[in-house]
């Protein structure tokens, strides 16, 4: 009888095939990149057999990583099932609820409420996700998420919290070295962009503005950066209305420049619903922002 496969290596297989790069995958699993390899390389010795080549870009399936997929998928379904299963079973309040959100609502308004919730719950341990990738609640990568989009899986509970305006900051200390802008002068400022997401340049382009990622001085993904490098006047950029009125210092400029707002979608499965602390989680997110 063959020897049993290490799940925990088929599923840094899966989350490796799912996003064709280790930098991506590594921090999904909690693992650091060489630690990834090393299972990468076991599950390849292991088979006998390379699942992915390596090129400049990433990783792509060989032919055996490809014929593995189906099974290792359906693997997944199965600890996915009995993990509900077993957590809809749970009705005591002490455990740990995972929550996932953006990295801007887990730094700046996640730990006040986390603050009430630990005073009240001390039993409720949390382990928050604060990452922009969207993660999969069916599969167990969070409990609770708050996103901005709806999610499409209607073995989800969604619930809009709100709609959060956005608009243009800069920094009282820019505005005093560079002026305020206008609409003609736009393309003389400095202007705060992000790196690989293309979300501002498709909202610049909705405004009527068509820009290439040069537009922007200083581009980066991680969106807690650009905010602190918006507060310190380094340039213009978007940011939550609510986030910015805690600074007297950030000032909104070209208000006429219409942003869409953010959606505020809190999600949890629906069988983890009957799980008392996990529903304690949720009910506390949804008083504290449901207005919508």
């Amino acid at each position: 009888m063959p020897t049993p496969i290490d799940w925990s290596l088929l599923q840094s297989f899966l989350v490796l095939a799912e996003v064709g790069s280790l930098s991506r995958a590594a921090p999904l699993l909690g693992l650091s990149q060489p630690s990834l390899s090393r299972q990468l390389a076991a599950l390849e010795l292991r088979l006998g057999q390379s699942l992915f080549e390596r090129h400049s870009r990433g990783l792509t399936l060989t032919r055996a990583g490809r014929a593995l997929l189906p099974a290792a998928r359906r693997m997944r379904e199965g600890a996915q099932d009995l993990a509900l299963a077993l957590a809809a079973q749970e009705q005591q309040l002490a455990g740990t609820v995972r929550l996932t959100a953006s990295e801007i609502v887990s730094a700046y308004f996640l730990p006040e409420l986390l603050l009430q919730l630990r005073q009240q719950h001390p039993e409720i341990q949390i382990e928050l996700v604060a990452s922009n990738e969207v993660e999969n609640l069916l599969e167990r990568s969070a409990d609770i998420a708050l996103r901005m989009l709806r999610p499409a899986q209607s073995t989800l509970v969604a619930r809009k919290l709100a709609d959060w305006p956005l608009g243009l900051y800069a920094h009282r200390r820019y505005l005093e070295r560079k002026g305020m802008p206008t609409r003609a002068t736009m393309a003389e400022h400095d202007w705060l962009g992000f790196d690989h997401a293309d979300q501002l340049l498709r909202g610049f382009a909705a405004a009527g503005f068509q820009v290439e990622r040069e537009f922007f001085c200083l581009r980066c993904d991680q969106q807690i950066v650009l905010w602190e490098a918006l507060r310190a006047g380094l340039g213009i950029g978007v940011g939550m209305q609510a986030l910015a009125a805690r600074d007297p210092d950030l000032l909104r400029v070209l208000p006429e420049v219409e942003i869409p707002p953010l959606p505020l979608w809190l999600t949890a499965h629906r069988e983890l619903r009957d799980t008392p602390r996990l529903r304690l989680v949720f009910d506390a997110i949804a008083n504290v922002w449901g207005t919508a």
